[in-house]
């Protein structure tokens, strides 16, 4: 199973290269943030792939898109592409609440993961992911 995709137009780096490298580029607590989002995503589904698209966001895919990830200055954003379509029992999402596919979870400086919940958040969006498939 292929890990990470398509090195077209990124000057042949994979996309996982391509996360690493945003990770270390920011070297403050977003890069941090980043690393362990990413880390939670690949334990929540060993078999994600990895995809850099929009010309640098980070994707993470399974029988589709899970979630991206986001870096701005004052937040790194985990967008679901399904969110809304997803049970949330812990409450995490806490953006784009208003439309009616995508749903957002914004970490800032400081906060902790609630690292459980998260991945079965993960876990959640794969499953909706597989069974639409099988359709």
């Amino acid at each position: 199973m292929k890990k990470s995709g398509s090195t077209e137009g990124t000057g042949g780096k994979s996309p996982s290269q391509l996360i690493d490298a945003r990770i270390e580029e920011l070297g403050d607590w977003r890069g941090e943030m980043l690393a362990r989002l990413r880390t939670l995503i690949k334990l929540a589904d060993p078999e994600v792939v990895e995809e850099w698209k929009w010309r640098g966001v980070p994707v993470w895919e399974h029988a589709g898109m899970i979630c991206t990830g986001e870096t701005y200055k004052a937040v790194v954003k985990m967008t679901f592409a399904k969110g809304a379509s997803l049970e949330d029992p812990s409450g995490l999402f806490n953006s784009s609440l208003e439309g009616n596919t995508r749903r957002a979870i914004d970490f800032h400086e400081g906060e902790t993961i609630n690292e459980e919940a998260l991945k079965a958040l993960i876990r959640a969006a794969v499953a909706l992911n597989t069974s639409v498939r099988r359709r």
